[in-house]
This record gives structure tokens, sequence and C-alpha cells, in this order.
């Protein structure tokens, strides 16, 4: 559970932010919750430390379900927001593979846009590895994520070989 003081908002937002990398599920006003394993310990302890930092109170509890249909309802809400996770995951997988469909279209094979592309391609990383930590549960659209991830490997792969063929084209005049 968590209290912050009314006064300032970049403090609540501070904390909300952490829990929600985290992956932690809202239960009410100030109240957070997620699966009892190591990986979410770190970012509990760091939402602790923002709320005590801004002079708020946060109280930390084991729990579990009194029965067994409470801890399933816990983990089938948990899985539908790693599900909706891997969803807007997705979606970023096809917005990263349009922009090179475009760049290809468009033939724009500089240095510069690979670089922009592969930093695009390191953030997707970075995002699924991240949502497989978090994913405790094994959500449906995981194995799916990591196909498209895949696939956003190659097409990038694909990128970098156009760009590297038409910078080291040789010219007509000095063949």
């Amino acid at each position: 559970m968590i209290e912050l003081p009314a006064e300032l908002s970049r403090h609540r937002v501070a904390v909300w932010r952490e829990l929600r990398k985290i992956g932690a599920l809202s239960l009410g006003q100030g109240v957070w919750a997620v699966p009892d394993a190591g990986v979410f310990a770190d970012g509990l302890a760091r939402a602790v430390e923002l709320t005590e930092q801004a002079e708020g109170q946060a109280m930390t509890l084991d729990a579990s379900g009194r029965s067994r249909q409470d801890a399933a309802r816990f983990q089938a809400l948990f899985t539908a927001a790693r599900s909706a996770d891997w969803t807007e995951f997705l979606a970023d997988c096809g917005r990263f593979e349009a922009e090179l469909a475009k760049e290809i279209r468009n033939a724009k094979f500089t240095l510069a846009e690979l670089e922009e592309e592969e930093q695009s391609l390191e953030r997707l990383r970075r995002r699924h590895r991240d949502l497989t930590v978090r994913d405790v549960f094994g959500a449906p659209e995981a194995a799916a994520a990591a196909e498209r991830l895949r696939q956003c490997t190659a097409a990038c792969e694909d990128y970098a070989e156009r760009v590297f063929a038409v910078l080291h084209e040789i010219p007509e005049q000095s063949r």
C-alpha cells in the first residue's frame, strides 16, 4: 500500500512509473500487487524508496488468495496485463517493419538511417527482455512476440545489406 502527500504530483507519478515499469497491477487507490517472484524485488524496493523520499508511507505485504479461485483470478489478471503489453509490443514491431519498408521503397540507404533503425531494433530487444522477465505466468502472446522480434531482426539485417550494397557500389563511370 502506498500513500503520498497530495501536494506534489511528481512524487505520485514517479512511484506510479516505477510500479508500472515492473508490471504491478493496481488493485485500488494506492494498492498494487505483483506475483511473489524475485524479479519484482528491486522495483518494489525502488517504489518504497521513492515513496519514503516523498515523505509518504509504503507498506509491503506477502499475500495469497484465500482460495484457489482468488489465486487463479490474480494470475488471470496479471496475465491479461502482460497480454496487453505483448499486444502493444507486436504493434511496435509492425510499426518498425513498416518504417523499414518505407525506407526501402524510398531507396533511403544511408548509414544515418541504418543507425536509426538499429537503435529502434535495440529498443524492441530491450522491451522484449523486460516483458519476458515480467511475464512470470507465460502470456499466450509471448511466443508470437519472440517470433515477431526474429522477423524484425531479419528485416533490419536485410536493410543493412541493402545500405552496404549501395554504399559500396562502384559507379558505372569508374568501372
